[in-house]
């Protein structure tokens, strides 16, 4: 059983986020405060670049040692061979791979969530539009407190189901699913069902061990609960299907080419999905985020920590007048949601604008009209308890 550390070496790991110093921040779904050695190791990436070419063989070779050991670092995290892993700028790139890769034939069906974000949902609707694939769509957001949402995705297959879209942490409602019960349901159903994962809100939150869970792909970015910086994600594709998933946009990164250098295949691993130059500096950014992580300790001591603390958070909340939270228990993310039991027009928004103006950083999510806070492993108590007040203090104003 994970034990809280002791709280001056928690302010001790936070003075590594120099993002922290100014502003109370509950925004870790948006994007993560970078540690500052994710920061120097930009620098210093993007100085040694210079001083060794910017163009050469030997920073070349620097460079593809350098997203060599971020594939690597990432693959750690995710306990799957650094070969599945193709190094993209976010989830959303990796969400188009796997959803263009795939051989759509008219007829087929795409089965999405109601709580998906709008991103994924514009790509399914392009799909269906070019290739005459169905999209369905399952009722999620009710099983937030009550159902089951593994049923409700088996009554939602059928046996043209190619591909099911959903988020393993949901990022309007915080709710997590089961995904290896997913994965078995889906892979009952039919051989061509496979499953892409969303995984903006749970990669550098939930522990997570990939190959366990058996899910097809898995599309997640560095800069949210990883802390990381804004345009390096990835995208993790089962071996086994690999082959099956044809790039969409090819480029010199993801070929063969012979002594004439013309191209003679992809490479055999995920950087096949990979296209040409990327911002190089960013990657050792992300390596030394997830290092700063790890040395504070495990991928589950640090979710079991995130969890204690929104579980204080949804309390706080809970205690106050005229607020409720959407989940009716306490969460199993970092992500806590909440509305404000009001008649006043854009309650929501007029909350975040004025937490904003005191230095408290939340957001408002649209569907369904709320108010979400998000606390991460390093959060201190402390600053729940003055978010606590300050939405008191809003009430108050607002009569």
């Amino acid at each position: 059983m994970y034990s809280p550390r002791p709280i001056q070496q928690l302010y001790s790991h936070r003075q590594q986020f120099p993002a922290l110093n100014n502003k109370t921040y509950f925004n870790y779904g948006g994007q993560g405060p970078m540690p500052q050695m994710a920061i120097q190791g930009i620098i210093q990436a993007q100085t040694n670049i210079q001083q060794l070419g910017p163009f050469g063989s030997q920073v070349n070779e620097w460079i593809q040692q350098e997203v060599a050991a971020t594939a690597a670092t990432v693959a750690s995290e995710l306990n799957v061979a650094k070969e599945t892993i193709t190094l993209t700028e976010n989830v959303t790139s990796g969400c188009n791979i796997a959803m263009w890769g795939i051989n759509w034939r008219s007829g087929d069906s795409l089965l999405l969530s109601d709580c998906e974000h709008p991103g994924i949902i514009a790509i399914a609707q392009e799909i269906s539009r070019r290739f005459d694939v169905e999209i369905s769509i399952f009722p999620l957001m009710s099983t937030l407190n009550e159902g089951d949402p593994v049923e409700v995705i088996a009554q939602h297959l059928h046996p043209r189901t190619r591909l099911v879209v959903l988020s393993h942490v949901l990022w309007n409602t915080g709710q997590v699913l089961s995904m290896d019960k997913i994965t078995d349901v889906c892979r009952s159903n039919s051989q061509e069902t496979q499953i892409l994962v969303d995984a903006a809100q749970s990669v550098g939150m939930l522990p997570l061990n990939l190959t366990e869970l058996e899910v097809d792909f898995y599309a997640f970015t560095g800069h949210k609960w990883l802390c990381g910086p804004g345009g390096v994600g990835g995208l993790y594709v089962k071996p086994e299907v690999r082959d099956n998933l044809r790039p969409t946009f090819i480029g010199w990164r993801g070929v063969i080419t012979d002594n004439q250098c013309q191209p003679i295949g992809l490479q055999p691993d995920g950087r096949r999905y990979e296209i040409a130059t990327s911002n190089y500096p960013l990657y050792p950014g992300l390596k030394e985020a997830i290092q700063v992580h790890q040395e504070w300790g495990t991928s589950k001591e640090r979710y079991e920590q995130i969890c204690r603390n929104s579980e204080y958070l949804w309390y706080k909340l809970t205690e106050l007048d005229n607020v409720t939270c959407l989940r009716n228990s306490p969460p199993e993310s970092g992500l806590v949601s909440f509305t404000l039991d009001t008649s006043q027009p854009q309650a929501s928004q007029k909350l975040v604008n004025y937490l904003e103006s005191q230095g408290f950083l939340t957001r408002t999510i649209l569907a369904p009209d709320c108010v979400r806070a998000c606390v991460h492993y390093f959060t201190l108590e402390s600053e729940i308890d003055l978010l606590i007040t300050q939405i008191q203090k809003f009430q108050s104003i607002l009569g």
